[in-house]
């Protein structure tokens, strides 16, 4: 299942330009999301979806996949024969974090829908340069939803590109820079997720004259 707004195949040279790890991201104003739903419709089995989406009039991406639930996740709402729900996990490869206003709606359904899993990777962090911006605290509260977020490394480039593109046999090629990105990025997003483990540290080395 994929929305017929999007074929479920990027082209190649739209992967790489939208998912470029790059510290000055120019000209990338939209934001793409893969995604894999994963149902667990046995004790020893699973189906999964997966496909592609991007910002639409005006409706970021990551409201829009929540549009499409419904369809994605027919049993989320709903019981199996025996009384439970059905459980689903949902994994993200975002080319750019969520916004504040974003992760806040995501968080505020995650708690209503305990049966759903979700697991974020990203490419980049979104205005996340300013210690004080709300989009760190936006991951934050996702963080506290418990949501999985973490930075995209070359592992889940290689998927995606194995999974998401129109590769045409072609391999997936590291580009200049992508593992020396994804360490700063890493970093980045540890100190925001971990802000209070970061000020005992500083409060420590300040009683240490250090």
């Amino acid at each position: 299942m994929i929305s017929k707004l999007d074929s479920v195949l990027m082209t190649q040279r739209k992967f790489i330009f939208h998912y470029k790890n790059v510290r000055w991201a120019r000209g990338r104003h939209e934001t793409y999301l893969c995604f894999v739903v994963k149902r667990r419709t046995g004790p020893d089995s699973l189906s999964f979806d997966f496909g592609h989406l991007r910002n639409r009039s005006g409706c970021h991406v990551e409201l829009l996949f929540l549009r499409h639930l419904g369809a994605l996740c027919p049993g989320l709402w709903g019981s199996s024969v025996d009384g439970a729900r059905m459980c689903y996990a949902v994994t993200w490869f975002c080319s750019w974090s969520p916004c504040s206003k974003c992760a806040e709606q995501l968080a505020h359904f995650l708690s209503q829908t305990p049966n759903l899993r979700l697991r974020i990777f990203v490419s980049r962090l979104y205005f996340c340069d300013e210690e004080d911006s709300q989009e760190r605290e936006g991951l934050r509260h996702l963080k506290r939803a418990g949501v999985q977020i973490s930075v995209m490394t070359y592992k889940d480039y290689f998927y995606c590109w194995q999974t998401f593109v129109a590769r045409r046999q072609r391999r997936f090629k590291a580009w200049d820079g992508l593992h020396q990105n994804s360490v700063r990025l890493v970093r980045k997003l540890n100190q925001i997720l971990q802000p209070c483990e970061t000020e005992d540290l500083r409060d420590g080395f300040a009683l240490l004259g250090l």
